[in-house]
Order: C-alpha cells, then structure tokens, then sequence
C-alpha cells in the first residue's frame, strides 16, 4: 500500500509540473530525500562549558553525511541525575530517544528501570559487517565498565575519565611552595592553609556537581568503600576520616570554597583558587581560560595507600523501541566511535578514549596528545581506575541524592561528619533493602 501511495504521489507530481512547463527541480529532490530521513533524538549531559559545542559538531556533521539518519541532541542538566529523571518521565508518556548517555553510578538503575537494546544484538541482528565491531576496537576490561551486575553488555564506554588536581603555579609560587603542586591529601590540606595565610586566596576547590563521583575517589583512596557487596559502607573510620579532611578545610579553616560546580571550577579560573580537583573533562575550558600558569597533576593519594579512582563519565545505551531507530541509533553510534570522532570528542573536553587504538593513530590522537600536557595526567593514573559504585535495585536515584543532601549538610558546617554518615549509610541501607 505505501509503494502505491508514493508512486501515485510521484505521478500526481510529474503531472503537475508538466501542466506548467517544468520539469522536476533540485529543490524538491532534497525535500523529498530529507523526508525520508529517520529522525532520532540523542540524550545528553554535556552542558557547553563541558563538551556541549564539540557535541554540536559532532552531530551537525553526521547529518551532513548521513543519508538515512537525522540526529536531534537534547541537553538534559543536572548531569547523569537529572537525565535519568527526564527519561523516567519520558518512559512514562510512552516516549523514548534513540541513544542516551548513562553515568556509571546509574548503570544498574538504569538497565533495571528503562526498556533498552544492546547494541551488539542491534549489530547481530542488523549489520552482520560489523559483528566484531567492540570486540575489534575496545579492551575487555572497558567493556566490561558497561556491564551490569549480572554481566549484561547494557551500552558501549563513551566517556572515560579521572579526576585531577589543577593547579594555579604563580599562585603556588607566590605562596613559596611547591609548584608542582602536592602528592597527598595531607599536603592539599597544608598547601591550602599556606595560601590562604600568604595571598588571602582560598587554597582548594572539589567538584560539587549533582553526583558523588569525587567524594568516592577521596574516601575510597583512603581505604573506605561506598558500597560493601549489596550495602552502603562508606561511614567506615577510613570514609569518615577523609570526609573529615574536607570538611575541616572547608567549615573550621576556610581554606576550601563550597560552591556549586560550575563556580568553583570559574573560581579557579579566575585565579581566586589555587587548586581545583574536577574531572579531567574539564581541561578544555581550564585550558582556553585561565590567565596564569596552570597544570593538571594526578589526583593526590593518601600517605601510604594506593589511589582508587572511580571511571568517570558515561557510556552510550540504545533505548529506541522501533527496529528502524534501532538500526539509525547504531549508524550514529558508530560514528561517534570512528577514530576521527572519538579523537574530536577528546579534544573538545579532555575526556580519556575508550577505543584503544585513538591514542596512536595518525588520524586520531598522536599529535595532539603530544602537545598538550594537561591529557598526561589522567591517562598515567588510569591504572588506579575502579567502577564507580552503582547502588543496586531501584533505589539508585533516591541514594545517590541522600548522598548530595548530606554533602551540603556537612560541608555547610551543619551537621558533623560522623554523625552525617552514619546517619545516611543507616538510611539508604534501608531502601537496598
């Protein structure tokens, strides 16, 4: 029936222009190409001063090359949280995009909660030549960031990365310190308390964004762990001892600024902080930005113990319904993971490449990665990299902000460290139960 409509639609056409002298024209053509287009929707968290533009480009040259396929990205803010949330209530109306970026904390929430495709039976079922695309491309040990609890490939890595501690070396050298800048927890604190004394500038600046992500990679160094087989473990002595550092630096010493993360890391790059630990994704913006010396170190260790550094970043999910999105959500898909647009996505936000032949390739990462150092730091620390705790069940969202509450109920010196804890560890024990 559709291909009697169409072919009655072109001969009603061909008519039309004939009874006025005209044959077909160019214009007309394209419209009709660009009609038959799908169009797909691709979910994202990267707000311009984190990757936004270079999404932009991304997208605008892949519908510039496609002849199947138009991508629409939405940005959704309040990062992986706040996307999760906005596809609850899109599930609901009985909506869904095509592709979406899941943070790792939310990867078992996610493959428990939403209706979604892996993007291997996508191939299988669809593009037999690319049926060792991942197996070709990417290491087992980063595929295996994108499995859930039960060893189901959910989605592909997109986004890697590690948090780092940037450093303002005029303000540390003005301060008489190192410029290199410190090697531990003990020493940010130091560090901190001599800037603030010899220059009236706050010393440290961590990551407030609607995610736990840094304040994992702090306890968990010092030998704590946010989750202890299906349980909150994180008010341990370690945890609470770490969580301490932070808080003394901030409510007692004031050494350390508490701002939501957008003004903290503009802090930084105003040179009103000398040290700001954020995600290595940022380097782009620190980069073009800052007006003084500025260097990315690896994140600090505590005395005696071995970093660990939870993945940051996202991977890609297909949770198109219809076989035809299925089969566009995989073309984009792989174009974002050619060599060439995984090498654009590094560049345009700092995030480390999943595809573990970008960082050598002519065509990929070779020259850049040689020119700019901030990169080194993040990609020589990836062998402290763990996952990054994902609360099991359906009570992800609600742990995670428990979590978020607490975060300011400390560091906005209302209530202590232990008692704040121990406390929210007790609540959310409760909803894993």
């Amino acid at each position: 029936m559709k291909g009697y409509l169409k072919l009655f639609s072109l001969l009603a056409l061909m008519l039309m222009l004939a009874a006025c002298g005209k044959s077909g024209s160019t214009t007309s053509n394209n419209s009709a190409a660009s009609d038959e287009k799908t169009v797909i929707e691709y979910w994202h968290v990267n707000a311009e001063t984190q990757g936004g533009k270079t999404v932009e480009e991304l997208v605008k040259a892949f519908n510039e090359q496609s002849k199947t396929t138009k991508v629409v990205a939405k940005y959704n803010p309040d990062m992986y949280k706040g996307l999760m949330q906005n596809l609850q209530a899109e599930a609901a109306s009985g909506k869904s995009p095509a592709v979406v970026q899941v943070g790792w904390s939310f990867l078992d929430y996610f493959s428990n909660n939403f209706s979604y495709i892996s993007p291997q039976e996508v191939i299988d079922q669809h593009f037999p030549d690319d049926r060792t695309f991942l197996k070709d491309h990417f290491l087992d040990n980063v595929l295996e960031l994108a499995q859930n609890s039960e060893g189901i490939q959910v989605g592909i890595p997109y986004s890697l990365s590690t948090p780092v501690l940037y450093i303002n070396k005029d303000l540390l050298k003005e301060a008489g310190l190192d410029e290199n800048g410190p090697k531990t927890w003990q020493e940010v604190k130091e560090f901190s308390k001599k800037i603030k004394e010899k220059t009236g500038k706050h010393g440290f600046y961590m990551q407030e964004p609607a995610d736990n992500w840094a304040t994992q990679a702090l306890l968990e160094s010092n030998g704590a762990r946010m989750l202890s087989g299906k349980k909150a473990a994180f008010a341990s002595k370690e945890g609470i001892e770490a969580y301490q550092l932070l808080a003394d630096m901030i409510v007692k010493d004031k050494t350390a600024l508490h701002l939501p993360w957008d003004q903290g890391v503009q802090s930084f790059i105003d040179g009103n902080v000398a040290m700001a630990y954020t995600t290595i994704a940022r380097r782009s913006q620190i980069q073009d930005n800052a007006k003084f010396n500025a260097a990315a170190i690896k994140s600090p260790a505590w005395e005696g113990k071995n970093v660990r550094l939870p993945a940051g970043g996202a991977m890609l999910a297909i949770t198109a319904q219809e076989e035809k999105q299925q089969k566009a959500a995989w073309e984009f898909m792989k174009y974002l993971y050619s060599v060439e647009s995984m090498a654009k996505w590094t560049e345009g936000t700092g995030y480390v490449p999943p595809r573990k032949d970008v960082a050598e390739d002519e065509n990929g990462l070779k020259d850049f990665l040689a020119e700019n150092e901030m990169m080194k730091a993040a990609i020589e620390q990836m062998d402290g990299v763990v996952s990054w705790t994902s609360f099991p069940g359906d009570a992800g969202l609600e742990a995670e902000q428990k979590l978020l509450d607490i975060r300011d109920e400390i560091l906005g010196g209302k209530t202590s460290v232990e008692e704040g804890l121990k406390t929210t560890e007790k609540e959310i024990n409760k909803l894993l139960k």
